[in-house]
């Protein structure tokens, strides 16, 4: 089937030398706009969705996906509470913990610390310490051995090590005839942890959960049951679902919510970056318009002996359309293949230009992530491509449109 000769004109004209050298330059760098445009845009987003899911996972490896609490900061009889929330089936595991403040201090050093009292042997179901876990060992955590898993932060600031001693101050006091005396005993460094967050490496230390009762006298009763589900997104519509199975007091609190800022911040920063970064596809698309009405201008002579010989309006409007097209075609692709290849390779590309600039670009003293992180998500590649090519049409419409009204005659009164 013979091809609309409005396309054949339309590609024509995009192969052809033309004789004014300057539009062949404004056309080349109008598509390489779009390409920077657009590998630019596939790029940022990967990172952005690098830094929530790495984000994501380092949180995640120290809370849990859902968690019920007592409102007084008290559970009794969890094993019941756990039951009833595992009746869910979309609920994979479940752990109780006890969870205190206390004031940790060696020789002279102290530091306000979040204790957690857990059951090594449940938690590693719902979370994963385990892969944290640089020196030492969760399950040297056993019941009256009073052992302690230190934060790899918090044991610097106290310059301990395993096997080290450590005080432990609650701020329950024992009343006595000469009044309140604080609650005061040695722990032992058994393990120690890195996350990667400063919130949790500076400040968290574990315990057994039955030396945690006894340090805050709660005696069979927990802070909470944490939970584990099978999609971690659906966290927050499971929490509003397990109010059918769980009959206590309790709050019942999802990962989104505990950790909320943190995730609005970066998701308010990848929109930011989006429509920041759409303006370089929107200035390359400026700048198709002005190759394109230059090219109009240039081709004045063929678009009135196209006329003359019956080319309808539409026609010569559909030849520039398709013109304009293929170029922002072309740099649309060049711009997905970079930006595909590069969020791939991210890893590898910024080591490299670290290595020959002599910098660190993310100083793991300041950032929560020392490491470039890349996540590649096809949805984004397709929408920013999406994007790109409407704007590439819609640059094209006016230029076309003033070619469509060109008058034959005039055009060829001094040809």
């Amino acid at each position: 089937m013979a091809l609309p000769y409005e396309l054949l004109i339309g590609l024509r004209y995009t192969r052809a030398k033309r004789r004014n050298h300057f539009i062949s330059f404004i056309s080349l760098i109008s598509m390489l706009g779009i390409g920077l445009g657009v590998a630019a845009l596939i790029v940022v987003l990967s990172v952005m969705n690098g830094f929530q899911k790495e984000l994501r996972t380092r949180i995640l490896g120290v809370a849990s996906h859902i968690q019920i609490a007592g409102i007084n900061g008290e559970l009794s009889d969890w094993q019941s509470i756990a039951a009833q929330a595992m009746q869910d089936p979309e609920v994979k595991a479940a752990a109780p913990f006890v969870q205190q403040q206390a004031m940790f201090t060696v020789d002279n050093g102290v530091k306000g610390v979040l204790v957690r009292g857990i059951l090594p042997d449940q938690e590693e179901r719902v979370a994963d310490f385990a892969k944290t876990i640089k020196s030492g060992s969760l399950d040297d955590l056993r019941p009256g051995e009073f052992g302690v898993v230190l934060g790899a932060d918090l044991a610097r600031a106290l310059r301990v090590f395993v096997g080290d001693k450590v005080t432990v101050i609650a701020p329950q006091g024992t009343v006595t005839p000469a009044g309140v005396v604080p609650r005061l005993k040695s722990f032992t460094v058994v393990g120690i942890f890195e996350v990667g967050m400063f919130e949790y490496d500076s400040g968290l230390a574990l315990i057994h959960m039955a030396d945690a009762q006894k340090l805050y006298q709660m005696e069979d009763r927990v802070s909470g049951v944490r939970l584990k589900v099978d999609d971690l997104f659906q966290a927050p519509r499971i929490g509003r679902e397990l109010v059918r199975y769980i009959n206590a007091d309790a709050w019942i609190s999802d990962w989104t919510k505990s950790h909320a800022n943190f995730f609005r911040a970066v998701a308010i920063e990848k929109n930011m970056m989006f429509i920041i970064l759409s303006l370089i596809v929107a200035v390359a698309a400026f700048n198709l318009v002005s190759t394109l009405v230059m090219a109009v201008t240039d081709k004045q002579a063929d678009i009135a002996i196209l006329r003359t010989l019956g080319a309808r309006p539409l026609s010569i409007m559909t030849v520039f359309i398709v013109q304009g097209a293929l170029v922002g075609f072309i740099g649309l692709g060049l711009g997905i293949a970079g930006g595909v290849v590069l969020a791939l390779n991210i890893d590898v590309v910024v080591p490299f230009i670290e290595r020959m600039l002599g910098i660190h670009f993310l100083s793991k003293e300041v950032y929560y992530i020392s490491d470039l992180p890349s996540d590649l998500q096809w949805g984004d590649v397709w929408g920013v491509t999406l994007i790109a090519f409407v704007l590439a049409l819609l640059a094209t419409i006016y230029p076309s449109w003033r070619a469509s009204r060109v008058n034959p005659a005039e055009a060829l009164r001094y040809e």
